[in-house]
């Protein structure tokens, strides 16, 4: 049998944003709201208290898990593998190749700073934007949840604290690097693959940064695959 499935979701939204994905897995699975986010919206938001959501939630499902994280649950799933090694099994990290140190990083700063100040409208926003570009249930996923502006800025401010290529490196595991192939965070994406002790770099054409959502069969059988592995049963 597989292992377990701990899904890790994006800024501003919740774990509903994985349900259409989780509907068609094949392994249990947990999809946590992070600090800030959905059911644990007002909590302060740092790295260290969303590794213990997952770590936790990897507790809840034996003790032992793949991870798979997109965007910001990518980075917080490589920082939550670097802390709890003998937690997480196997590490799927969708969505953040790119160095949180690049000066592209003032402009995310601000952005988010702007988001946090005028949470309201950046949710209405955000609601129109997602729907666009994930139409049906992909989208309806993603702002199921509720959505969260206000945390933005907390967030950015604890990825470009992280240095991810390090905790990458640390971790001894399992780890899968998947990029839409039109997604603009690839940018550093073969530093990250050569940081890691056991990595491979997977590409998934015509797609970006959110729309590799956009077919939940095919994530989930490549979800289910990277279960099977780490836990010596093919899928």
């Amino acid at each position: 049998m597989s292992l377990p499935v701990v899904f890790v979701h994006g800024t501003r939204v919740s774990g509903t944003m994985w349900a259409p994905v989780r509907a068609l897995l094949r392994a249990p699975s947990a999809a946590p709201d992070l600090p800030g986010h959905g059911r644990r919206r007002g909590r302060p938001y740092d790295t260290e208290a969303a590794c213990d959501v997952v770590a936790q939630a990897i507790t809840d499902l034996g003790g032992r898990a793949l991870v798979v994280g997109l965007s910001l649950g990518g980075y917080v799933g490589i920082a939550a593998a670097a802390r709890h090694p003998g937690l997480v099994a196997g590490l799927v990290a969708m969505g953040c190749t790119t160095r949180p140190d690049r000066p592209i990083a003032h402009a995310y700063r601000f952005m988010g700073r702007l988001a946090s100040r005028n949470a309201e409208w950046a949710d209405r926003v955000s609601r129109v934007a997602l729907r666009r570009m994930l139409p049906g249930a992909a989208g309806a996923a993603m702002i199921e949840g509720g959505l969260s502006s206000e945390v933005v800025a907390s967030v950015i401010a604890a990825i470009t604290a992280e240095d991810p290529l390090t905790s990458l490196a640390a971790y001894p595991g399992r780890v899968w690097l998947v990029n839409g192939a039109r997604d603009p965070f690839r940018a550093d994406e073969q530093a990250f693959l050569r940081a890691c002790v056991d990595g491979s770099l997977t590409h998934v054409p015509g797609r970006g940064h959110l729309t590799v959502l956009a077919d939940p069969a095919r994530l989930a059988r490549f979800v289910d695959a990277a279960a099977g592995e780490v836990s010596g049963c093919p899928a």
